[in-house]
């Protein structure tokens, strides 16, 4: 990567942060991105960042982004006032930088030029790192989803999941959770672990050793082609997208397990008991089964 190379973290939006077409994308949910703790120090001259909601995970990507700018290098960063906008300002000041903001449709934008010293950068690379959890041992990471405790709605599944058999899949994966426990029946000949957050796919990889395991940073919603005819798949699937509840991302699983599994295969899946997916199971499955319901949370075992 050359020092005249400019980067974008996440979706452009040229409106609030213009970004040059050939940069190099940074984002752990686009495919095929450049890990951005890979980057090497001082390579870039300058980097746009639509700055994540969560603290930990939004200090640690403006560190690394002042990291690897070279001197003089400029940083743009902008988030919606109410998902973290707000403190973009005093966090950037934090790390040793002088900031112009601005405001514009609901978010703020922060302008910066890598200081030639930078105060507590180590602390934020450090907080927003690769761990593991105390409590289980199993690695994660800051802005994986749940990624620092079990989320009830994988929680509810686990309580009811049967022993499986055969070749299946695991699709939006996480840090690999489902998947140990799938993986502890010995009729298991393969497991795909299939995960958007490049992140969570990495862990995942500590996270679950055993050989019968593959995975996959992709998006279930897309070219999967290669998974077909499975006898099983189980499924959290996510609702919420750029910052909003999106009900059409649940259902689109639903309709990529129903592509990839065999006539006969069944997708064991939860769901906040809010959500519509009865109707797209329905119409995706011959059986759908009701299996429990309590806490919040739902859990449908569907039979193709």
């Amino acid at each position: 990567m050359s020092a005249t190379s400019t980067a974008l973290y996440g979706q452009a939006d040229h409106d609030l942060a213009p970004s040059a077409p050939d940069a190099v994308q940074l984002s752990p949910f686009i495919v095929g991105s450049t890990d951005l703790a890979a980057v090497p120090d001082e390579s870039l001259t300058a980097v746009t960042v639509r700055a994540p909601a969560g603290a930990v995970e939004r200090r640690f990507v403006l560190a690394q982004a002042l990291r690897i700018l070279a001197p003089g290098g400029r940083l743009t960063a902008f988030a919606p006032k109410d998902r973290g906008g707000l403190r973009l300002k005093k966090e950037l000041q934090a790390l040793g930088c002088e900031v112009g903001e601005s405001a514009r449709r609901h978010n703020r934008i922060c302008l910066v030029v890598r200081p030639a010293e930078m105060t507590g950068l180590k602390e934020a690379l450090a907080s927003g790192a690769p761990r593991r959890i105390s409590d289980d041992g199993l690695w994660t990471q800051p802005g994986v989803f749940s990624w620092d405790r079990l989320d009830a709605g994988t929680g509810a599944l686990l309580q009811v999941l049967p022993p499986f058999a055969g070749v299946g899949a695991d699709f939006g994966s996480g840090i690999g959770i489902l998947a140990l426990n799938v993986l502890a029946s010995p009729k298991v000949t393969k497991l795909t672990l299939v995960e958007l957050d490049r992140r969570a796919v990495e862990v995942s990889k500590r996270n679950v050793t055993d050989p019968r395991a593959e995975f996959v940073w992709g998006d279930v919603r897309h070219d999967l082609s290669a998974l077909k005819d499975l006898d099983f798949i189980v499924s959290n699937p996510p609702f919420h997208e750029g910052g909003g509840e999106d009900k059409t991302l649940g259902q689109a699983f639903i309709t990529s397990a129903a592509a990839s599994l065999r006539k006969g295969g069944v997708l064991w899946i939860v769901a906040n008991r809010h959500l519509p997916y009865e109707a797209i199971l329905g119409e995706s499955f011959a059986k759908v089964r009701l299996v429990g319901e309590g806490g919040g949370y739902k859990v449908f075992e569907a039979r193709k």
